[in-house]
């Protein structure tokens, strides 16, 4: 008989190793490493015949004619935006977030409107008590919905439960790090207990055609606490992204088998729960009666979705030899470096002896390469204290040559800001469309700060 293997498993980021080291070798965490009880590998023997005691599979082609797969619509359409449409029976969704963004709460509010409409729902809370869900549930005003609570740990009784009978056709589990598996070793929230517990509830959803829903914790840097394999298993990966002292709250969608990616939703916690935000720009922008130096509008693009937001910068001159400060709130500090070089070296400005502080209002962070165009004019015009014109927008990317790039969507982004009341765009030259705002189109950087200028 084969000698049987030990591995141990990392528990900052789940890797494998063949015996125990202080240090793991892939994330550089000390004293993470513990045996894996249920890994017992047996080494693999050449002589042994795949070939036999298997079943064969059934193979079809790839343009067989297939049904789409039934959604259950929430009924809070933020929701269902980043979803694509609602959940999917039988999909394994995993929602991400820091504590007390409201991941619970936008849950209940789905999990009450789905029960009211008459389909079974049921919510096991690992970490609460079945009153303090059911409180929490009258605190929003949803008393009175028909949901199935729980609270438990172990995921054999939760699937022994739920065996019973007709299955739900919502299963929502806050949160899987509390969840424990009788078939491996080991305190909940190791990696190991993560992974297995996930894949029997994975399991259940593909087998009975419940939507399964697991929330999930994150660590410091905002990533989903456990292995990385638990975003492999789901089908649907969402973070819930805000700052707690702001009221917005934006549901990103990074991982969608059944739709698109990079939809957003977006929300305002109220003393009532969280409240869906039809217009995002109106949440983003701020009423400017009259002109200031540093601030321009931004069409971002999330998904399908365009959102106008505010770059707000400010320039400090610093006595001579001071070290200045460049601090970055909601865009990338490396790119917002490149835009600082790139006007130095190709438009003659002079940013060295500055402080900048760039700041995205709202709290908002925005990923689109066409806000450089826009965050180069607020630069300017709080280097110079000339402000841009309100009713002017901007977009465009922006080459390490000083060329100003025509990006998508343009006519989309135009759209919005017209929708509000903005009636210029300051865009690349090569921009097709405006959809009827006026455009100032600019080839090169010098020629975009030039106009700001005034020169």
């Amino acid at each position: 008989m084969a000698k049987l293997q030990k591995r141990y498993v990392c528990q900052a980021c789940g890797s494998l190793a063949s015996k125990w080291q202080g240090q793991c070798t892939d994330c550089g965490d000390w004293n993470t490493l513990v045996e894996d009880a249920g890994g017992v590998v047996t080494p693999f023997q050449a002589k042994h015949n795949l070939q036999s005691g298997g079943r064969a599979i059934q193979l079809t082609a790839l343009d067989t004619d297939i049904a789409l797969p039934d959604r259950t619509t929430t009924g809070i359409a933020e929701l269902d935006r980043a979803l694509g449409g609602g959940f999917v029976e039988g999909s394994a969704t995993l929602i991400g977030g820091d504590p007390g963004i409201g991941k619970s709460t936008l849950l209940l509010q789905a999990a009450a409107k789905i029960a009211l409409r008459g389909l079974s729902v049921a919510y096991v809370s690992g970490e609460e008590a079945a009153d303090q869900v059911r409180l929490r549930a009258r605190r929003l005003g949803l008393g009175n919905a028909p949901v199935q609570l729980a609270a438990a740990t172990s995921v054999r009784d939760i699937l022994t439960t739920l065996s019973i009978g007709a299955p739900p056709a919502l299963l929502i589990i806050d949160s899987i790090q509390t969840m424990h598996s009788d078939l491996i070793e080991g305190a909940p929230g190791t990696v190991s207990q993560v992974r297995a517990s996930a894949g029997e509830l994975i399991r259940f959803a593909k087998e009975r055609g419940t939507a399964v829903v697991l929330v999930g914790h994150v660590t410091k840097d905002g990533s989903i606490a456990g292995p990385r394999v638990l975003e492999h298993m789901v089908d649907t990966v969402l973070a819930f992204e805000g700052e707690r002292s702001h009221q917005y709250r934006i549901l990103r969608a990074v991982k969608n088998r059944f739709g698109g990616t990079d939809e957003i939703g977006v929300f305002a916690m109220q003393a009532e729960g969280l409240s869906e935000i039809g217009n995002p720009s109106s949440l983003f922008l701020t009423h400017r009666d009259e002109s200031v130096t540093g601030t321009i509008v931004f069409p971002a693009l999330e998904g399908t979705r365009p959102v106008l937001v505010e770059i707000q910068a400010l320039t400090v001159r610093l006595a001579s030899g001071a070290t200045p400060r460049r601090a970055v709130v909601g865009w990338d500090s490396g790119r917002l470096a490149m835009i600082l070089a790139v006007l130095e070296a190709r438009c003659g400005l002079s940013f060295s002896a500055c402080e900048v502080y760039l700041n995205v209002s709202g709290g908002y962070r925005v990923q689109d390469p066409a806000a450089d165009l826009a965050v180069a004019a607020a630069l300017v015009s709080a280097l110079a204290e000339r402000p841009v014109p309100a009713d002017a927008i901007a977009f465009g990317e922006v080459a390490l040559s000083g060329e100003v790039r025509p990006v998508a969507h343009g006519s989309l982004r135009c759209r919005e800001a017209a929708k509000l009341g903005f009636g210029r765009a300051l865009a690349p030259a090569a921009q097709a469309d405006t959809a009827g705002l006026e455009l100032a189109g600019f080839k090169t950087l010098g020629d975009f700060v030039d106009h700001l200028l005034g020169r």
